[in-house]
């Protein structure tokens, strides 16, 4: 039987298992829709965080929510993309953690989303806690107590 019962990691920060900001594409709450869409499609990823002028986290935006936003009665009206922000389609508020988190807090997060954002106290920006990242972790972690 596998046990997973060493409270020093279920215990550790979030900190060090964090994708940082610089390294996690974003879009600002003044872009087009339009320009978010083209992050979005070049990326890969289905959503990415909405950040004011100041890295502080406001929403997420996703592909589906800009593509339901021009959906019209009979085509889809991409000619609407550049006339609307991203803060009129983005999601919020946001499935966060804040940066002094603990792993095991982070885990239960994660059950019901593929990607935290992680933020400190004033709500800025700090990157993002992936659920491949942390059952990574988890998994190096059984192996290593139960040989």
């Amino acid at each position: 039987m596998i046990s997973v019962t060493s409270r020093d990691f279920f215990e550790m920060h979030i900190e060090e298992f964090i994708i940082s900001s610089e390294k996690v594409a974003h879009v600002q709450v003044g872009n087009s829709a339009e320009h978010a869409l083209l992050v979005l499609t070049k990326t890969g990823y289905s959503s990415i965080p909405v950040l004011d002028s100041k890295y502080r986290l406001k929403g997420l935006v996703s592909t589906s929510m800009i593509t339901d936003s021009i959906l019209g009665l009979n085509h889809i009206e991409y000619e609407r993309l550049p006339d609307f922000k991203v803060d009129v389609v983005m999601h919020s508020p946001v499935p966060s953690i804040h940066i002094n988190e603990t792993f095991k807090k982070g885990l239960d997060l994660l059950i019901n989303h593929p990607f935290l954002c992680v933020v400190d106290d004033e709500e800025t920006f700090l990157g993002i806690l992936t659920r491949r990242v942390v059952l990574k972790q988890l998994k190096k972690h059984m192996y290593q107590n139960n040989e």
